[in-house]
């Protein structure tokens, strides 16, 4: 049904049209309501940003949660319900100065005992929360004034800004963190231009406009929902039919009919930092010899990988850490060679190749395309590995809730991660550092070089670029060199929004802003 927008004017001269017609008046028409929905390829998971290291679940945590910082579109450090701040010469002081005038959707007052609250929670390893080891350097957080916090790091964080501009590191109300405990992920109650409204795990999120909002004029659309979509197919066909505004990732294969649609906009943006890779377990055999792990690197045709499965919208990883991420080393990617990689699998003694599990963090259409081609790959150099698509559910208990390395069942594993500090030790430190193993962080691999581990903790205390330049460069020649992963591909951002829809952005890490969303 088409809706018609007049002008007061408008409206006066029909009123007054009406009313010579024998005194009738007609009611002016509704605006219609500004209803946005995004089409994600995964379930979320939980609504607590601190017990979460999926992308999405903070991605979406943005509308109804704010942090002290935020990163823009462009990952570039802005302040949001902090408005400035200072630190002691040594690195270990930080003075915050907050943002006054600033509501939670309960009604209580954002203020620095808020702060106070939501990092002692976080910063407690016995809340076991899952970004503990982004705040486990916090000392304590103390309380100046009303607007003004005091954060006390045990030993120097070079990257601690990027850290509270971290989509996880959201201010959640005390009175909220009171009332759920435990049930918080459930029940969301920060300071964002949304507030919660409904969640059905794995069909949808929707959240509504706050009227209470401090940025007055925000948001400018009345409801968002989460909607989750799996199926490639169906995440394009629900663009085009208009039953969402805004779809991410979209199925490469599609990309041309979309294009053609006068009513959508296709958007390919190559800055992605998200990292595709195939981890293996380094602690079980045969993934603890280098042999294998290196037989699998050349097994895998990159150039390929990234044709068959991302229609080429793709490009082989040139490194530990993708490039546009600080301290990136480049490298040149694994060589595809099956003859090097069966001489390799004989020299660790399986001449006639092994078999094992490979399991994909993800359900989605491409993902389901990459371990295919993974596994087709694998078989050729006498690999043999059975699949198995894991529901955000599994990859949970399976994978991230694992309590003891011994008890890990992962053997291959293709996942992705992104820096979201943009900074190398968010990409280095969650998944390739020995205090990294499950449930802490994700390091499936079950990695562990004493020599990167130094060399990831040195470079977060020192103050001097140069040094921690040279300590992230020793760091990922050693992991290179180690391969526990297959280093796969970085894949474009691609994706698809309605001509109507603006505000809206994938951020180099894969996350979503929306912080000017409008629907004309």
């Amino acid at each position: 049904m088409a809706v018609r927008l007049f002008t007061n004017r408008a409206l006066a001269s029909m009123a007054l049209a009406s009313s010579l017609l024998g005194g009738v008046l007609f009611a002016p028409a509704a605006l219609a309501a500004k209803d946005v929905t995004f089409a994600v390829a995964i379930a979320l998971e939980t609504l607590d940003p601190y017990n979460t290291n999926s992308t999405l679940n903070q991605a979406a945590g943005k509308a109804y949660y704010e942090g002290l910082y935020e990163f823009d579109k462009d990952l570039k450090i802005q302040p949001k319900l902090a408005t400035e701040y200072s630190v002691t010469p040594d690195g270990l002081v930080y003075t915050l100065k907050l943002r006054s005038g600033v509501k939670f959707h309960d009604g209580s007052d954002f203020n620095a005992d808020a702060v106070k609250a939501t990092f002692d929670r976080v910063s407690n390893p016995e809340n076991k929360l899952a970004r503990y080891t982004q705040f486990n350097r916090v000392a304590k957080t103390e309380v100046v004034d009303p607007m003004t916090v005091r954060i006390t790091l045990k030993e120097p964080f070079s990257a601690f800004i990027n850290a509270l501009a971290h989509p996880s590191a959201m201010i959640i109300s005390p009175t909220a963190l009171t009332k759920y405990g435990k049930d918080i992920g459930l029940n969301p109650v920060g300071t964002g231009p949304f507030k919660f409204v409904e969640w059905k795990p794995s069909e949808y999120l929707k959240v509504a406009k706050f009227d209470g909002y401090w940025n007055k004029g925000f948001p400018k659309v009345d409801t968002l929902t989460f909607r989750t979509v799996p199926d490639n197919n169906t995440r394009a066909a629900v663009m085009q039919t208009g039953e969402a505004q805004f779809a991410f990732p979209i199925p490469y294969e599609q990309i041309s009919v979309l294009e053609k649609s006068p009513k959508l906009d296709v958007i390919d943006d190559s800055k992605s930092i998200m990292a595709r890779y195939l981890s293996m377990n380094t602690m079980v055999k045969p993934f603890n010899d280098v042999r294998v792990r290196e037989a699998i690197n050349y097994a895998i045709n990159k150039q390929a990988l990234a044709k068959v499965a991302f229609s080429g919208f793709a490009a082989p990883l040139e490194g530990v850490v993708p490039q546009g991420v600080d301290f990136a080393l480049k490298m040149t990617p694994w060589a595809y060679d099956p003859k090097k990689a069966k001489e390799l699998l004989a020299q660790a003694g399986y001449p006639n190749g092994f078999e094992t599990t490979l399991w994909s963090a993800y359900n989605d259409g491409t993902s389901v395309k990459v371990v295919q081609f993974l596994q087709q790959q694998l078989t050729q150099v006498g690999i043999k590995t059975s699949i198995e698509i894991l529901e955000s559910g599994q990859r949970v208990q399976r994978v991230n809730q694992v309590q003891k390395p011994e008890d890990a069942k992962v053997r291959l594993y293709y996942a992705g991660w992104s820096s979201s500090t943009g900074e190398a030790d968010w990409a280095l430190r969650p998944l390739l550092s020995t205090p990294a193993f499950p449930p802490v962080m994700s390091n499936t691999a079950y990695y562990s070089n004493p020599k990167v581990d130094a060399d990831i903790m040195q470079a977060l205390t020192t103050t001097s670029r140069e040094q921690k330049t040279a300590l992230y460069k020793d760091a990922q020649e050693l992991i290179w060199k180690d391969a526990p992963w297959a280093f796969l591909v970085t894949a474009n951002n691609v994706y698809v929004r309605s001509k109507n829809l603006s505000g809206v952005y994938v951020q180099p890490d894969t996350s979503l802003w929306f912080g000017d969303i409008d629907l004309k």
